[in-house]
């Protein structure tokens, strides 16, 4: 059986699981974890036991190469982020040395990513070091310190510093290094007219502006010998009117083959363009793969292909389609750590699904100096911390909602021995039936269709019903959760009865329909989606908000937008000519069509053949408190006590399912805290 269920992956991805090799490295398929920063080094940069404990859960699921995320080479201005791993000093050298083999334990090449940090030094205090004195504009607008341009000889002791922690990172037994040219760190900084308005040796044509990265390259490869595989990751765009273009990249690419790189990683974007860089689910997977072929096209040395390949088969075709040598998974790995052992074992099902929110990994993290999470992952940064106590025995408990905090709850308590009833009554997935509903929202449909094989892998009982407080109280379950998510605001003004005045969800479901003239009401992530979604059709579609910051934090939906989301919907928006009014409230719905008011009580009148109302969610506290009133043990989750998104959802039914009827003593080893694999799990061997 297991021979044929690993047989079963290699033939269904082929190209995923072919050898491959980056010079002299051999690796056992073309899987490569491309590197993304945790925060979960020491301050001083060096390696902890809880960065160990996440290598290892990603060295577990046996990639062919793993790059382990950007280090600082100096200690003068290269770090970028707090808690960010260094290979500065010879005293990281026994950290790093213990990391490599770890890694390389489970039959992993190790990579360790080289790093200045330029004009993106996250920390943004000084020294921030750049070509120009071109800062940053959002760290600029957060206080951060403007760059100080660097002098001739500063860049030479740059040279010299990545040339020293290659070294370095050789002596701590690392297969292969990769230096970071891409996404507007400092040698982006260099290659880019953007950022680059020097007028010496390194400025000015692309032979001046390539001169620092090629010098770099030149130093790493004397340190560490002809023979020492080595990368370099370049942003094949830079997505800028006046950025790095794919031709430039090109031609950078040639020179890189010419002196002697092994690989080119190719993903796009910038901080700036942070939406190209780390693709949200509004753009479309695959999102920089057109970079990588072009610049594959042009030389003869190999490409790794990154940027949203979330899906087994969409890495593979990527391979397939010869756009790409190796695939590049980051954010992916975070939602699972497995995915290469799962899909090799013929389990593609049992992926967990990056969905590309960028809430954990963006939004909850770096932008509040925290280590790196993960929306479909509560276990991300804990791995290995403690055990998951099983219950005791015959715990029952009721799930009152299948939403994905319902979900999770319901599979870690079963995970965990409980017997477990779930209660709802649709189809499985709560909001994300009506947010997966979208064309450009497939990753949410990715989650839920999930998240209900779990439910069946875990043999969990659905009861398609709408339960009641009584009906629970009845079954007689040691415990209930209740998931049932948040109420529709209502919105009682003038003509909201009419006919041609609609709800937002209803919309993005289908069971309403807008055309001509639509108007919506809410600037949300509902209101915002569902014009989108009727745009496709609609004569014009405007969308209305009482705020002024225009999905901005809070939103009339109560729940704010993360950076790249919004920056990718208000493209979309452009795209569309959907029409945005901000700071009006609505007067009133009649025949004419709407009538909106400022604060100042100036009217503005739009033609409204529909109308669309988000007015987002509130939390539903008395499911809980009449269980509490029947003397039924309750525990609420999700956006039942407050509305809110995904990841808190998630976390929440996490927590709560791990807690739950604890036996009183435990024998031999708990189950590890990490996302448990469906029954049976078959070796990858």
């Amino acid at each position: 059986m297991a021979h044929q269920a690993q047989m079963t992956g290699r033939q269904r991805y082929p190209n995923l699981f072919k050898a491959g090799r980056i010079g002299g490295l051999e690796t056992r398929n073309r899987i490569v974890r491309s590197p993304c920063c945790t925060g979960m080094g020491g301050m001083d940069g060096t390696v902890t036991d809880r960065l160990i404990r996440h290598y290892t859960e990603l060295a577990r699921g046996r990639p062919g190469l793993l790059i382990v995320e950007y280090s600082y080479i100096d200690k003068a201005a290269s770090k970028s982020a707090q808690c960010q791993l260094g290979c500065a000093d010879n005293e990281h050298i026994p950290g790093l040395a213990w990391l490599a083999r770890t890694i390389q334990s489970h039959g992993v090449k190790a990579g360790l990513q080289l790093e200045h940090a330029g004009r993106q030094k996250f920390l943004g205090t000084p020294p921030i070091k750049a070509p120009s004195r071109i800062p940053w504009e959002e760290l600029h607008a957060m206080g951060g310190s403007v760059p100080e341009e660097l002098t001739f000889e500063e860049i030479q002791e740059i040279v010299r510093a990545f040339g020293e922690a290659a070294r370095r990172a050789q002596l701590a037994g690392f297969d292969f290094v990769e230096i970071h040219g891409a996404h507007g760190y400092l040698i982006t900084n260099f290659l880019s007219q953007r950022t680059n308005k020097r007028t010496d040796w390194y400025g000015g044509s692309l032979e001046n502006r390539m001169r620092f990265l090629m010098q770099v390259v030149a130093e790493v490869r004397k340190k560490v010998g002809r023979g020492f595989p080595l990368g370099v990751r370049l942003s094949g765009t830079e997505y800028e009117p006046d950025g790095t273009t794919i031709e430039e990249t090109v031609e950078v690419a040639k020179a890189l083959e010419k002196a002697g790189i092994d690989v080119i990683h190719v993903s796009g974007g910038n901080h700036h363009q942070m939406h190209h860089q780390l693709s949200p689910l509004y753009l479309e997977p695959a999102h920089n793969v057109w970079a990588a072929d072009a610049i594959r096209q042009a030389v003869d040395i190999p490409i790794i292909a990154s940027g949203s390949l979330n899906t087994p088969e969409l890495a593979e075709s990527v391979l397939a389609e010869g756009k790409g040598d190796f695939v590049g998974l980051g954010r992916v790995l975070f939602a699972d750590p497995l995915f290469p052992a799962k899909a090799e074992a013929g389990l593609a099902e049992d992926i967990a699904p990056c969905i590309r929110c960028n809430d954990g990994c963006q939004e909850r993290s770096f932008k509040r100096y925290q280590s790196v999470l993960c929306t479909v992952n509560p276990a991300l940064g804990n791995e290995g911390m403690a055990g998951a106590i099983p219950v005791r025995p015959g715990f029952r408990v009721a799930v009152v909602g299948g939403g994905p905090g319902g979900m999770q709850a319901a599979e870690t308590l079963a995970s965990r021995g409980a017997r477990v009833t779930l209660f709802e009554k649709r189809e499985l997935g709560g909001l994300l039936i009506e947010g997966g509903a979208p064309s450009f929202k497939a990753d949410l449909r990715l989650l839920a269709n999930y998240q209900r094989n779990r439910m069946k892998k875990f043999g969990i009982e659905v009861v398609h019903r709408e339960a009641t407080p009584e009906d629970v109280a009845a079954g007689g379950f040691d415990h209930v959760v209740v998931a049932i998510g948040g109420a529709p605001v209502a919105r009682t003004f003038p003509g909201s009865e009419r006919a041609n005045v609609v709800d937002g969800c209803a919309v993005l479901r289908g069971d309403a329909g807008a055309g001509g003239h639509v108007v919506v009401i809410g600037g949300g992530l509902v209101g915002c989606e569902a014009a989108l979604h009727v745009a496709e059709t609609a004569s014009s579609v405007s969308v209305v908000t009482r705020r002024e910051d225009f999905m901005g934090e809070g939103g009339d939906a109560g729940i704010g937008v993360e950076a790249s989301n919004r920056a990718a919907l208000l493209e979309m928006f452009e795209q569309r000519k959907l029409a945005v009014r901000t700071g009006l409230h609505v007067v009133r719905i009649d025949d004419e069509g709407a009538l909106f008011a400022d604060a100042a009580g100036r009217q503005l009148r739009l033609p409204a053949d529909s109308v669309v109302i988000s007015s987002g969610f509130r939390a539903q506290p008395w499911f809980a408190q009449e269980l509490e009133r029947l003397g039924v043990p309750a525990t609420s989750i999700g956006d039942c006590v407050e509305p809110r998104k995904i990841y808190d959802a998630i976390l929440e039914g996490y927590n709560v399912g791990l807690r739950l009827g604890e036996a009183t003593t435990t024998h031999g080893d708990p189950s590890p805290l990490a996302p448990p694999l469906a029954p049976p799990f078959v070796s990858a061997g």
